[in-house]
């Protein structure tokens, strides 16, 4: 009876996404369209849209999980996120569009060179695939758990059927399409939070007052760390992460910096930034809420709750709160999950298009149709893809996928953030051609200080290793300028 019952809410919901479909590519599913939307988007359709896009299905599962442990100090990162929205509407924005960039990356082009370029792209299509693919991963597990298993049906099987859904709905008119699904899934899952609230406060027969109450005097209402400083939840590591975290896996990322480049022009998209960073806090704020109330309904009702913290939602919501929120939540979290996925597949294919087989804008008709087959087949393996990565998810686990999601980024963007801040704020000049072999090294000696640290000193590194990884990214830049400048001196 669950199971069909989820698998009639899914099916609903995917029919929904499909006449969405239909409508935004009746007029046009050339490159233009799925790479820029035509540079038509309203920046209020995209803010909101946004939002889902940047919370995704992780953050409806992690973060009221992650209370049980670390109580609600992921509010500090949190307040740091929307300084780093500011940097990118104030400091980035201006480039882009500057530039008339269809990819973010062909500014090192510029900058640097075609050597910088490749790297920049690399290094984005690397961790997006394997961020978005852990975030999918997450739902895929959850629909897995609660309806197929009960029919025998493997979870690979499971994985490809929501892939091909995901692809179904956007590979006629990509970015074009995504801009209005996430909004209509960012409504979905903003409603299901508050409609499982509501329910949770009403089972454990509270009002919003006497809610409020609870929140604050429960031991895991705690906010900030402004001791201990060998753990990674100081308030400076979590608050500075949180800032720099948000200046790379935005401003610096293809995917979430694609449907603010759709808006025409620079005034509107700043707008759009600044309102839906703003946006970040109370939506935050309501998901850890979420947490400690379920703690309370569970310690009211004496449940053991799971050992993995990003499955105490789940399980709650399927077993102890009846069909009804049961329903309430797969709609909220597929609605988070597709609003994440489907606009990382459609970056990663207009980035491999753009900026590794170098397709061009053209009015030519027949390269278009040309260009128009390769991202389709682009578009596909991508999706092929996806289904490997979160199959090998599966096989390695992870008890808090939010957690190495963003451990995974300061891996892959540091690099970035070290390119981009030398190319804005420095005159480095490096030798074009060794600059991917900086941003290779820059991780690796990250990994072996953060092995060094734990062993030596039991020191946590946390975020920080983002800045870390940058500025080594930064000095091998320099060094490689001081070498062509040695060169220059010679001649």
């Amino acid at each position: 009876m669950q199971s069909g019952f989820i698998l009639v809410v899914i099916a609903a919901y995917f029919l929904l996404l499909m006449f969405i479909s239909y409508l935004t590519s009746r007029k046009g599913a050339g490159n233009d369209a799925f790479f820029r939307a035509n540079k038509s988007s309203k920046w209020y359709v995209v803010a909101f849209g946004m939002i889902g896009t940047s919370i995704s299905g992780v953050t409806f599962v992690s973060v009221p999980g992650m209370v049980r442990n670390l109580d609600m100090t992921y509010m500090q990162m949190v307040l740091g996120f929307f300084f780093g929205y500011l940097v990118i509407a104030y400091v980035l924005l201006p480039l882009y569009y500057k530039l008339n960039l269809t990819t973010i990356y062909g500014y090192l082009h510029r900058r640097y060179g075609r050597n910088s370029y490749k790297t920049g792209a690399w290094f984005f299509l690397l961790s997006k695939i394997v961020g978005a693919a852990a975030r999918l991963y997450l739902v895929a597990f959850i629909l897995q758990t609660l309806v197929f298993d009960a029919w025998g049906i493997p979870f690979v099987v499971t994985v490809v059927g929501i892939i091909l859904i995901i692809w179904l709905y956007s590979h006629k008119s990509g970015i074009k399409t995504i801009i209005w699904t996430d909004w209509v899934q960012t409504l979905l899952f903003l409603t299901a939070l508050v409609m499982i609230i509501w329910q949770v406060m009403i089972r454990i027969d509270l009002s919003w007052g006497e809610t409020f109450a609870a929140i604050s005097n429960s031991p895991h209402s705690r906010i900030f760390v402004f001791d201990d400083w060998a753990g990674t939840q100081n308030f400076f590591k979590q608050f500075f992460s949180g800032m720099f975290i948000t200046i790379v896996m935005t401003g610096l990322d293809q995917d979430q910096m694609q449907k603010n480049l759709t808006i025409r022009n620079l005034k509107d998209a700043q707008k759009n930034v600044v309102s839906y960073g703003f946006a970040f806090a109370p939506i935050n704020l309501l998901f850890l809420a979420l947490g400690v109330l379920l703690l309370i309904f569970a310690q009211q009702n004496g449940i053991a709750l799971p050992e993995v913290s990003d499955n105490i939602l789940p399980v709650i919501a399927s077993q102890h709160l009846g069909q009804v929120v049961l329903g309430i939540f797969i709609v909220g979290i597929v609605a988070a999950a597709f609003s994440s996925a489907d606009s990382a597949l459609t970056a990663l294919t207009t980035s491999f298009c753009v900026d590794i087989l170098q397709m061009a804008r053209t009015d030519d008709p027949v390269i278009e149709r040309k260009n128009v087959a390769t991202r389709l087949r682009v578009h596909l393996a991508i999706s092929v893809i996806f289904v490997l990565i979160i199959l090998l998810i599966e096989a390695i686990g992870s008890d808090s996928i939010i957690t190495a999601i963003y451990k995974l980024a300061s891996y892959t963007y540091g690099p970035l953030l070290g390119l981009y801040f030398c190319g804005l704020y420095t005159k480095v000049k490096p030798t074009d051609r060794f600059v991917p072999y900086v941003a290779i090294a820059a991780p690796i000696i990250c990994f072996v200080f953060e092995t060094a640290m734990k062993q030596i000193f039991n020191y946590q590194v946390g975020y920080e290793l983002l800045l870390i990884n940058a500025a080594l990214t930064g000095i091998g830049l320099w060094m490689l300028s001081l070498r062509q400048g040695d060169k220059a001196a010679l001649r």
